[in-house]
């Protein structure tokens, strides 16, 4: 589990569509990571020390979401779109659905050997798209995996031979947003794609030089985010120097907007879109005084 090193801290910012950018939260004490937007527009949820928290954008106090029957939680988690649940990835390889009020867990996962990494649900709330772990064996590519929200049987999506992450639902449901190896020889050099959800069309929406995680698209689906890595990194890591991006989705290659950090892992995992589309949310951890 991820503690703050000495001298770091936690900084959960909000950009906006136009630029601006606004601290909503700082701790020395607490590491928070991957925010998403509450339906009602006034608070975030993050995770952190293995559990849920309820950080409010008015004045910044940050609750426990008390969660029952749930492992140490992990920074996979997406509200469902009825705005009163969250689905969210265990640190036991399974995914759970809870109210987000706080309350009793239930498992959707079954036991097939896999671990399972949530990052979309769909926007009528029938299905899950998550990535696959086989055998939890981290050594081998993650896999695009769809499965019914009530639980059941998963299906495989082919993105190719590369390991992929990230796999989110378009607002109209009409296609997977994610980032895949699959369209380089290079170790790690992650790109954003996208692919409907039956498989066909699966196409790279920016071929950059850097290694490009997790695209994340507004409500309204005309802006996007993503995190941008160093060239030659593999994986996503954790304290390193990354930059957040705001793009149209008219044009993923000029930047409308972005960001340079100290982050990577933790900062934009899960989508963090504003229910109007106007504001994002994202985690910076520098160290020091001046990172």
């Amino acid at each position: 589990m991820r503690r703050l090193r000495p001298g770091q801290r936690c900084e959960v910012w909000t950009a906006s569509a136009a630029g601006v950018l606004d601290l909503a939260y700082a701790s020395w004490n607490m590491l928070l990571e991957a925010p998403n937007w509450t339906l009602n527009g006034r608070e975030l949820i993050l995770n952190g020390d293995g559990k849920l928290w309820r950080l409010a954008l008015a004045d910044g106090s940050l609750a426990e979401v008390p969660l029952t029957g749930v492992p140490a939680l992990n920074n996979d988690h997406v509200l469902a779109p009825d705005g009163g649940s969250i689905y969210v990835s265990g640190d036991d390889g399974h995914i759970y659905r809870a109210p987000l009020a706080g309350g009793p867990a239930a498992r959707v996962t079954a036991d097939d050997g896999s671990f399972h990494f949530l990052h979309g649900v769909s926007p009528d709330g029938s299905e899950l798209a998550y990535v696959g772990i086989g055998e939890g064996d981290f050594s081998r590519p993650g896999r695009l995996m769809t499965m019914a929200s009530r639980g059941g049987a998963s299906a495989a999506v082919d993105v190719g031979p590369g390991h992929c992450d990230g796999p989110e639902y378009s607002p109209d449901g009409k296609w997977l947003y994610l980032n895949t190896e699959s369209f380089s020889t290079a170790p790690g050099h992650a790109q954003l794609a996208r692919v409907r959800p039956d498989g066909s069309q699966f196409e790279q929406l920016l071929a950059s030089g850097t290694v490009d995680w997790f695209p994340h698209l507004s409500p309204d689906g005309s802006l996007a985010s993503y995190v941008r890595f160093p060239a030659g990194t593999e994986g996503h890591p954790a304290d390193v120097a990354v930059d957040v991006v705001l793009v149209s989705t008219g044009d993923w290659a000029a930047p409308l907007h972005t960001w340079p950090v100290f982050g990577g892992q933790g900062t934009l995992n899960v989508n963090s879109w504003s229910p109007d589309s106007g504001r994002f949310a994202f985690v910076a951890y520098p160290l020091g005084a001046g990172d």
